[in-house]
This record gives structure tokens, C-alpha cells and sequence, in this order.
């Protein structure tokens, strides 16, 4: 059996990558390109920067920074309406996540209309919009080398998953002195995302060859430089190492995909506004315990790969050493949990079933190794509530 893996055509990997974007636009035959970017992107002086090499290879760029953490479909309706007025031949996302995944939503809706439910899963996009290059500013989403983007109806509360070939940047400048002014608490954030990518790709039911060679590469990278970044930002060997680990983990579930932590996650982050590599966090360690009986061979070679158990440990050790591995990485991290989060107890609760239809609705789920049922899916929202 094969598997069809999805890459940008064009990749810069390494300490300076971000510089290359006007060499980048020139071998796409670009020359126009909109950049969709954030506010701090702003302040940071990163849109200067790159506005002043574009200019100095004779590139106009115009600008849309009004992006927002966890998009919505009316945060990026000025950017889709900004496509739809000019003459652009090209989008530069700038930022984390958030950022990326607007680029991706305004190339599609600018370029073929239409409302972003009209293009959620499980409808396949390989419309192609105006190409996307990417150059992550945090090293967490993976979403520069992936084939999804998510947007929030802000009507139903519902984080859209999209899919297809259409999402995939055409480039990516992945560089990881774009990280070094990145706080602990996104670094958290954003790594225990990276990770979580990386374990649920491996244990996914679609996992192929490829993607596991990615996913374990990435985990080997995240697993001893996470806590390093998080307490010394200016760590530059952690930091290259986190950033080079969050695209390959988002190479290996773009490849095959990801699983049930993400599809708990997206609710508790459209109902609350929890950011989504926190959600993620919140979620890790008691969906990989309930996940293990189900792939324990594959859970432990996560625990070895990242260094929480030994190639001597057998697999239930290795087991019980990932969960509480995971479990210590959430203290020394200061991950909250929904009620440390400040979240309403009584609607938190109120809207579990909602939130686990929800869930299983993604399809996310059903990638697991254990699929959970309704009420199973219920009970582990009520588990993950106030875990130590």
C-alpha cells in the first residue's frame, strides 16, 4: 500500500532562512505578495525587516496584520476582501500558527469565495489559491509543511478543520532566530503542541513508514530541548533543535494525521478561547494513558524517543514512564488545567457532550488508537478537569 505525502515545493531550513523570502517569491515567479501577519509581528520589527528586503529586490508588498490568535472566519475578512481588490500574486504568512492558518484561509476564500464552512472536512480542497509562503515565528503548529488550517465559526463555537492539498504553502522559510524573543509561556505552549503532533502522528491509525520516521525524528529533537528553551530563551542550540523538531512533527501528521487529543482540544478551545497548543497541553497525559492499552508497543517507542525511558525499559515500563514524563513536563511547564485556566466549572460541564459530539464529528478521534465513545469522550472532558 502507498501513501501519498504532501510537501512544499520549496523549503529554507537554518539560522537566516527567513532573509531568502525575496530569492523564494523570484524562483516562484512572484513578485507582488501580500503579507498576513499579526501585530506583534509588527512591533517586533519583523514586517519592517522583511517589507525592506522585498523593496530592495524591487518587490511591492502590501500588508494585512490584523490576523488574531484562534481565527475566526470575521477575523479574515478584511484579508480575503484585500485579496479579492488587489492584484496579488502571492501571500507571505509571518507569525505562529494563527497566522499561517489565516494566510491559508484567505488564499482560498480570496481567490474562490464562498463561506470557510463551505470548505471544511471532510470536504477534500485541491483548489489551488495564491501560493503561500510560510515562515513560522514559533516552533510549535507545524502548519508551514501541513495541509490543514483551522478556523472558528464564532457563531456555533465550532473550530473548522480543513483539509487539502489547497492549504499546503507552497514554501516555507523555517528559521529559528524568528523563536529566540518567544516568552516561556508560548514556548510551553507551542512545544508541547510540537510534541503532541508528534506522538499522535505515531500512534495514529493512519502512521506509514514515512510519517513514523518523521514523527520519531521530531521526538528525539523536542523530547531533551523543550524544558531548555522554556527556562533559557536565548538557548540557541534548543532553539534550533525545537523549531527543526516542530516541522517534522508537522511533516509527519500532515502525512498521517492527527488524532484524539486534537479532536478534544479544538472545543475546549472554541467554547473558552484556550489557545490550542495550551488545550493540547491540558489534554496530553490523560488521552495518552486512557490511549495505551490500545498501541503499547507504539506509545513506548514515543517514551524512548524522547528520553523518558531507556531501549532496556520493556513496554510497560516504558509506558508508565511517558504518562508520568508527560504529567512532570506539565508542572515544570505551568500548564493549567481547565479550572486552574479560570473556566467556569458549571459550564464546562454543561457542555461536555457538546464538545465530545463535536469531537468526534472532526474525525480526529477515529484515528486513535482507542476510539472513544460518546460517553467514554464525556467522561475524559470531566477527567482532565482539575488533574494534577
Amino acid at each position: 500500500m502507498s501513501n501519498r505525502i504532501i510537501l512544499p515545493r520549496l523549503m529554507e531550513v537554518g539560522a537566516g532562512a527567513s532573509a531568502k523570502a525575496p530569492e523564494i517569491l523570484a524562483a516562484l515567479g512572484c513578485s507582488h505578495p501580500l503579507i498576513v501577519t499579526d501585530r506583534m509581528m509588527v512591533q517586533l520589527g519583523y514586517v519592517d525587516r522583511l517589507q525592506a528586503a522585498l523593496s530592495a529586490a524591487g518587490m511591492a508588498s502590501d500588508l494585512f496584520a490584523d490576523t488574531l490568535p484562534e481565527p475566526t472566519e470575521a477575523s479574515i475578512i478584511a484579508g480575503v476582501d484585500k485579496v479579492r481588490a488587489g492584484r496579488y500574486d502571492a501571500i507571505i504568512a509571518l507569525g505562529g500558527g494563527s497566522p499561517i492558518d489565516s494566510a491559508k484561509a484567505i488564499s482560498i476564500l480570496g481567490t474562490f469565495g464562498g463561506q470557510m464552512r463551505d470548505y471544511k472536512f471532510p470536504r477534500d480542497v485541491c483548489e489551488q489559491g495564491l501560493p503561500i509562503i510560510a515562515i513560522p515565528t514559533t516552533a510549535g503548529t507545524g502548519s508551514e509543511v501541513t495541509r490543514f488550517t483551522i478556523i472558528t465559526d464564532a457563531d456555533k463555537d465550532e473550530k473548522m478543520l480543513c483539509v487539502g492539498q489547497g492549504f499546503m504553502p507552497v514554501a516555507a522559510l523555517v528559521d529559528y532566530e524568528l523563536t529566540l524573543s518567544v516568552p516561556p509561556r508560548v514556548t510551553a505552549d507551542t512545544g508541547i503542541d510540537a510534541l503532541t503532533h508528534a506522538i499522535e502522528a505515531y500512534v495514529s491509525a493512519k502512521a506509514n513508514p514515512y510519517s513514523d520516521s518523521q514523527a520519531l525524528a521530531a521526538m528525539r529533537l523536542i523530547g531533551p530541548n523543550l524544558r531548555r528553551a522554556y527556562h533559557c530563551a536565548d538557548d540557541r542550540d534548543a532553539r534550533e533543535a525545537m523549531m527543526l523538531g516542530s516541522t517534522l512533527a508537522g511533516v509527519a501528521f500532515s502525512a498521517a494525521s492527527v488524532a484524539l487529543v486534537h479532536g478534544m482540544s479544538r472545543p475546549i478551545g472554541a467554547f473558552f478561547h484556550v489557545p490550542h497548543g495550551l488545550s493540547n497541553a491540558m489534554l496530553l497525559p490523560t488521552v495518552t494513558e486512557f490511549s495505551l492499552q490500545s498501541a503499547p508497543e507504539r506509545y513506548a517507542d514515543c517514551a524512548r524517543a524522547i528520553g523518558a525511558a531507556s531501549q532496556s525499559d520493556d513496554t510497560a515500563t516504558a509506558n508508565a514512564r511517558l504518562v508520568a514524563e508527560l504529567r512532570a513536563l506539565n508542572r515544570e511547564l505551568q500548564v493549567p488545567s481547565p479550572a486552574e485556566f479560570g473556566i467556569e466549572q458549571s459550564r464546562y460541564f454543561e457542555l461536555r457532550a457538546t464538545m465530545a459530539e463535536q469531537a468526534l464529528a472532526s474525525g480526529s478521534p477515529g484515528n486513535n488508537p482507542r476510539v472513544p465513545t460518546l460517553d467514554e469522550l464525556i467522561e475524559l472532558y470531566a477527567a482532565v478537569w482539575n488533574q494534577e
